[in-house]
């Protein structure tokens, strides 16, 4: 049996697309072959900002929120965020709070992406906020001291930059992206945003 196969999961904590593939992604992963390596990829949407969304930005972002809900059925949204927040264009704060997780724990990489989109998406709650991102970590019972040190450090900004720059080497044109690599080939999977089993059929045949 060949064990050198890897599939990358490329995604950005605040791509709202992302979201809506969760439920569909913990089925995949949950039904993953166990020779299959997992990577998970940070892909980075937007660098840091402090300024505003631009209103026409806001309304893009809001016009795919009720795509994503007409594609994907049943995936919540609370638009209560675009007047309880002020929302910014900047994503890499999100990221770099899931590396800095993850350096205390693999499983925790996972876990603070869905706290960060819950709490985008569900609580109105601005993950672009380092406020917002240190208290996730609170909830998660992280070292708090330690998650903020490394939230802001050079390490993790490298570690996010390093990770933006694999992600375009494997070919991820976009969020999320699954891709297989084996034996030195790379194949993209094309996303089902409602049923694991195509993805799964697709990687059975690798």
């Amino acid at each position: 049996m060949n064990t050198d196969r890897t599939l990358y999961y490329v995604h950005d904590p605040m791509c709202s697309w992302c979201w809506g593939f969760a439920p569909t992604l913990d089925e995949l992963l949950a039904a993953l072959p166990a020779e299959l390596h997992l990577c998970r990829l940070l892909g980075g949407l937007a660098p840091d900002s402090d300024q505003p969304m631009p209103e026409e930005t806001r309304q893009y972002v809001q016009r795919q929120w009720r795509n994503i809900q007409e594609r994907i059925p049943g995936t919540p949204f609370n638009f209560d965020f675009w007047t309880l927040c002020a929302p910014r264009r900047s994503t890499y704060p999100a990221c770099r709070a899931v590396i800095a997780a993850r350096q205390q724990g693999e499983d925790l990489d996972a876990r603070m992406t869905r706290a960060i989109q819950q709490a985008y998406y569900l609580q109105a709650r601005n993950p672009s906020d380092p406020d917002t991102l240190v208290a996730l970590a609170a909830e998660l019972g992280l070292d708090t001291s330690d998650f903020a040190t490394a939230l802001w450090s050079e390490a993790v900004q490298q570690q996010l930059l390093d990770e933006i720059r694999r992600s375009r080497e494997l070919g991820a044109e976009g969020f999320p992206s699954l891709i297989l690599e084996e034996g030195g080939r790379r194949k993209s999977l094309r996303i089902d945003y409602v049923d694991h089993r195509s993805m799964l059929d697709d990687l059975s045949l690798n």
